[in-house]
């Protein structure tokens, strides 16, 4: 008994410590519930109407009535009639879609995304009492997925906006939206990444966060922890059509660039350099003499772009751009989008293994770009990559905008059947070197290195890149 004793104090403490342990981290988890109760009057349900086309009385006979139907089945058995059914005469149809948005400031105007209301004929906004209003589009930017509406009001309620530069990687963060039309619903994550690239979104640094994110977000606003607006809800990553755990979001600082540029004059200028890069890998930087892979290279210059007149040449790899380095290829576009046409950038760029200081004047992004066609081509010349090749004529040349060059004319077994060429391919770069001809080609190929890496630039269907590969002994 007197041995139990002794033991008494050291039981009474775990039951303290385990009495102090939930309450301990309760105190550590945020509470949302004030963010949420200010904030959520300021976040509005949009939902928009497209009209489509007038569906015809097939061959078949008349569409069956459908009117007394359920919407649900109604809408079932519509999109399993074929194309072109419909009933006496024809009736229109409407496609509706329903997103998210914020009021950002008390006369009205509404940040939403740009593919929530793509094509809409009719987009109405809901806000926090249920009332609903028609919106007008002001202005949309589909290379950031940003729209800017406008409703009649004032003194409406309005979202405090913060700064997505000031973000980092675990921070607490909440989005508001109106998942599958439940309006108002909460969800909570932390930011995963910043400073996130997407295919064929190459001018938004994305933020990436775990916040659940499902059809319906879309627009919506996504708070730090002091109920500011820190980003846009804006696509997920999923395999199953649902969330997954990641979901991106368009920063605010671009966001309100956008907005701003589309309230003063309806349309967005985006900085352009005139180049066509791709990401540094291991065996890149080696046949570049790079000591690790980093930057951006340049697999492209178009003739008469700011890039061209300001020296920038293929097969440069740009480090840094106006004092901010380049880690991932990606990091480029972001940097110049941000700047407005006639903007100073000075570039820092590896040329044939030296480090040199590039100053040009940043350009206006094209509506569209240049393409490229490779056309067909004469004298073939085989060599001991595997390859013939052909001379470009003056006309292929310039339909390929480039000087020089060859066009692969076949591809045996070999190094360059291992490495992907096609038929149609152009050659315009072979060990760092610029290729003028089909003798110069061979000429270059029987020197070239074994057991090294090799850059070969190529041009498929207009676009330019660099690849490498490594003859063996």
């Amino acid at each position: 008994m007197p041995r139990l004793k002794s033991y008494l104090p050291i039981f009474a403490a775990v039951l303290m410590l385990g009495q102090a342990v939930p309450a301990l981290a309760e105190a550590q988890l945020p509470d949302f519930t004030q963010l949420v109760e200010q904030a959520s009057p300021a976040v509005v349900n949009i939902s928009t109407t497209q009209k489509l086309p007038e569906r015809k009385v097939s061959s078949m006979g008349q569409m069956p009535d459908l009117e007394g139907l359920p919407p649900g089945l109604r809408d079932f058995f519509e999109r399993s009639l074929p194309p072109g059914s419909g009933g006496q005469g024809g009736r229109q149809r409407e496609a509706q879609s329903l997103g998210s948005g914020f009021i950002i400031s008390p006369d009205g105007y509404i940040l939403t995304n740009n593919h929530v209301v793509a094509d809409a004929d009719e987009i109405v906004v809901r806000l926090s009492d249920r009332s609903e209003m028609k919106a007008k589009l002001v202005g949309t930017d589909p290379r950031s997925d940003v729209a800017l509406l406008k409703i009649e009001g004032k003194n409406l309620p309005v979202l405090k906006l913060g700064k997505s530069q000031d973000l980092k990687a675990g921070q607490w963060v909440v989005a508001i939206g109106s998942p599958f039309g439940f309006d108002h619903t909460v969800t909570q994550g932390i930011i995963s990444a910043i400073g996130r690239s997407l295919p064929n979104e190459s001018y938004v640094p994305f933020i990436q966060t775990d916040v659940p994110i499902n059809p319906g977000n879309s627009g919506g606003p996504l708070f730090n922890l002091t109920g500011e607006v820190v980003g846009i809800n804006s696509q997920i990553y999923t395999r199953s059509g649902g969330f997954m755990g990641v979901s991106f979001a368009i920063p605010i600082d671009v966001a309100m660039d956008v907005a701003n540029q589309l309230k003063a004059g309806g349309k967005v200028s985006r900085g352009w350099l005139g180049v066509v890069i791709q990401e540094v890998n291991k065996d890149l930087a080696e046949s570049f003499g790079l000591d690790k892979p980093a930057g951006a290279l340049v697999a492209q210059v178009l003739d008469d772009g700011p890039a061209a007149k300001g020296g920038l040449q293929v097969g440069d790899v740009i480090l840094s751009m106006n004092g901010q380095p380049i880690v991932m290829s990606a990091d480029l576009p972001h940097l110049v989008g941000a700047l407005k046409a006639g903007s100073k950038a000075t570039l820092e760029v590896v040329r044939d293994g030296k480090r040199k200081t590039l100053d040009l004047t940043v350009g206006a992004i094209p509506d569209e770009g240049k393409e490229m066609a490779p056309a067909a081509g004469a004298e073939l010349s085989s060599n001991r990559l595997g390859v013939s090749v052909a001379d470009l004529t003056e006309e292929q040349q310039k339909a390929n905008d480039i000087k020089g060059g060859v066009i692969i004319k076949d591809v045996q077994d070999g190094p360059a059947a291992l490495i992907g060429l096609q038929p149609g391919d152009v050659i315009t770069h072979l060990n760092n070197q610029a290729i003028t001809n089909a003798k110069q080609f061979t000429d270059i190929a029987k020197a070239l290195p074994k057991n090294r890496s090799v850059s070969m630039r190529v041009l498929r269907q207009g676009r330019a890149s660099f690849i490498t590969f490594k003859l063996a002994e």
